[in-house]
């Protein structure tokens, strides 16, 4: 008898000591969603009896046998601050508690991209003083199984200290909705540059798919730490193989002297992502090197030093002598170098280019490489050599599918939100074709996983971008990605956001991001909170021949057509014959419909519009001022047709 009480006294204290906890999404200043059941969850001991109490609501539940325990609390309207007490054998009191709206906002690099850096940033963040408006940052992480808690992330209130962290293109959409509706909003920023669109979909997805079925059966059950060993030693093989010599530090400090001997280093192309080239897959630090020869007139005078930009932080040196540094993939470089450092005959740039993940080394446009001096510019752009110092132990997102799916998608599940908003499509360019399967599968296979119904799912389209300088003849592949995108609105509750005429042909990441949030929020604020505003530009409906003339016809989506063209003369149009070869085509807008010809086509039988890596010179618009969406009327076969997704086996 003694035993047995001794034995539960103890068991007692076990259970005595554990704590209730909740996940990361449940902190102060937190955002719940307005008008829907409000999940809160969390877990306990096995069996522990949990109270909720939030807004005069009060739930009791008990832990199941794994200690997992879930309510749902009634709707609540907007408002706030209240607080959320959760109590079991401990208390958690979460406080400044606001009800509103909520919005997932994940994607790649566009989606990740920052006040911090976008269009006019200084201003913005100067102007942010939204206590209303908040974001929750998930903290990057992969995982081969579904997670039920985030690996990080918190919530901040938005106020010029913390807005330049702020999701761009959220920050710029809540802050249209919170004008217009003046109550809380709260968005959820989980997203991850240079990100394919298979990560972030779940393996169960790939399995009830028969596009997919065949290649997730292939999936091996993945152990993280040994793949990651497994990939950083092969890595690490790969880059001593390639360059001659041990992946170390031993040397590093030598290596921005100009006397330092570079001979037998390897060489890569600049301006130009290193993931691209000899070393794919690699996150790390790596030294690249060039010398230029110098007059002694050119040696007399200072000199500006460009290096387009440098995925993530540079420290910049010339003959040994650091002339500057920054950090930031897609923040210009640009060095005022004193003339007292500048030597006649070689001079040595060196630079430490340290890359965190994604894509890394010297990238951007060629024109923006250069040493300009007093009287003449020398380019830089071309070959440089390299030597890795140091590999990131890391496993990329894209290595196998359902990455980010499991580890910074499934722990949100269920939290309750109002929709989704997603700019993604970059990565997947080469698969353009197969991304009209991938694309609705992912919002299928969300809107299932959350089970709260057709939830809306807003997207932006790809946006101008012209690295590989394809058209209607050579192929595009960001035209037929932009296509795949068009095509996804066959999927109920979804909305397109077009950017051809805002982005940055040289840049990959645009930083009009205010046009991209405004144009969202138009579309929620129609489709979601009934308000009288137009939300999308022209759409092409069909096609006419007459005579050498194609006559289309377009929903306007608004009250009618307009060019900005102060002649009325629209671009971006191209016209075909049977011999499928697009000639550039003269277009103008007549009652509505657009006329297009070309005096090479004298049996016209297809128009594209906008189809081209670089769609900016596009300028058909509805009188709102929304773009149309670039289209074709042929169904001819593109360049990535047949073109599927895989992983390292």
């Amino acid at each position: 008898m003694k035993k047995q009480f001794i034995i539960l006294l103890l068991a007692f204290g076990l259970y005595a000591n554990a704590n209730v906890q909740m996940p990361l999404l449940f902190d102060n200043g937190m955002v719940l969603q307005r008008d829907k059941p409000i999940p809160v969850w969390g877990w306990a001991d096995a069996h522990e009896k949990v109270e909720i109490q939030f807004h005069g609501q009060t739930i009791r539940t008990k832990a199941d046998k794994n200690g997992k325990w879930s309510v749902h609390m009634k709707p609540e309207i907007a408002g706030g601050p209240y607080t959320l007490s959760i109590k079991g054998k401990n208390t958690i009191v979460l406080t400044d508690v606001l009800v509103g709206e909520v919005w997932l906002c994940s994607g790649q690099s566009n989606m990740e991209f920052t006040v911090a850096r976008a269009m006019d940033a200084k201003k913005e963040i100067n102007d942010a003083d939204f206590p209303m408006i908040r974001q929750f940052l998930v903290e990057k992480d992969v995982a081969s199984t579904p997670q039920s808690n985030l690996k990080g992330g918190h919530w901040d209130v938005c106020n010029s200290n913390t807005v330049g962290d702020f999701t761009a293109v959220g920050y710029f959409f809540a802050k249209k909705l919170y004008a217009e509706l003046k109550i809380p909003i709260g968005i959820i920023n989980s997203s991850w540059g240079g990100t394919c669109v298979e990560t972030w979909i779940s393996r169960e997805a790939f399995q009830n798919s028969g596009e997919f079925k065949d290649m997730i059966a292939d999936m091996p059950n993945v152990d993280m730490d040994l793949l990651m060993a497994s990939k950083m030693q092969s890595l690490k093989d790969k880059v001593q193989e390639l360059q001659g010599a041990s992946v170390d530090r031993i040397n590093e400090t030598s290596y921005k002297e100009p006397t330092f001997n570079d001979t037998g280093w390897p060489e890569m192309n600049a301006p130009e992502l290193w993931e691209n080239q000899q070393l794919s897959g690699l996150d790390g630090t790596v030294w690249m090197r060039k010398s230029v020869l110098l007059s002694p007139e050119d040696a007399q005078h200072g000199a500006l030093l460009e290096l387009a930009q440098i995925d993530d932080q540079d420290v910049t040196y010339i003959n040994g002598i650091e002339v500057g540094t920054t950090d930031g993939y897609d923040v210009s470089r640009t060095y005022e170098i004193p003339a007292q450092v500048l030597k006649e005959g070689q001079n040595t740039i060196a630079i430490r280019i340290t890359d965190r993940t994604g894509g890394g080394g010297i990238w951007g446009d060629p024109s923006n490489l250069k040493l300009t001096l007093k009287n003449s510019t020398v380019p830089l752009s071309g070959p440089w050599k390299f030597n890795v110092v140091d590999i990131k132990s890391s496993i990329s997102p894209n290595t196998y599918p359902s990455l980010l799916f499991d580890a910074m998608i499934n722990p949100l599940i269920p939290y309750a939100f109002q929709g989704v908003l997603w700019y993604q499509g970059e990565s997947n360019v080469s698969r353009a074709e197969q991304y009209t399967k991938a694309f609705p599968l992912l919002i299928n296979d969300w809107r299932k996983k959350w089970d709260q119904g057709d939830f809306p799912f807003y997207f932006v389209q790809l946006s101008s971008f012209d690295e590989f300088k394809g058209n209607s003849n050579s192929g595009s592949t960001w035209a037929e990605l932009r296509e795949a995108q068009t095509k996804t609105l066959e999927v109920a509750h979804t909305g397109m956001c077009v950017t051809t005429d805002i982005g940055n042909a040289k840049d990959i990441h645009p930083k009009n991001k205010q046009d991209v949030g405004l144009r969202l929020a138009a579309i929620a604020l129609h489709n979601v909170y009934q308000k009288d505003v137009v939300f999308q530009g022209p759409t092409y409906k069909g096609m006419a021949v007459k005579d050498q003339h194609i006559i289309l016809s377009f929903d306007t989506n608004g009250s009618g057509l307009m060019t900005p063209d102060k002649y009325g003369y629209l671009k971006g149009f191209e016209v075909a014959g049977p011999d499928r070869v697009f000639h550039y085509a003269k277009a103008y807008i007549k009652d509505d419909k657009v006329i297009v010809s070309c005096e090479a086509v004298l049996n016209p039988v297809a128009v594209r519009y906008g189809w081209a890596d670089d769609a900016g010179e596009g300028n058909l618009y509805n009188k709102e001022k929304f773009p149309a969406s670039p289209f074709r009327t042929d169904t001819w076969d593109l360049t990535t047709k047949g073109v599927k997704y895989t992983f390292d086996q």
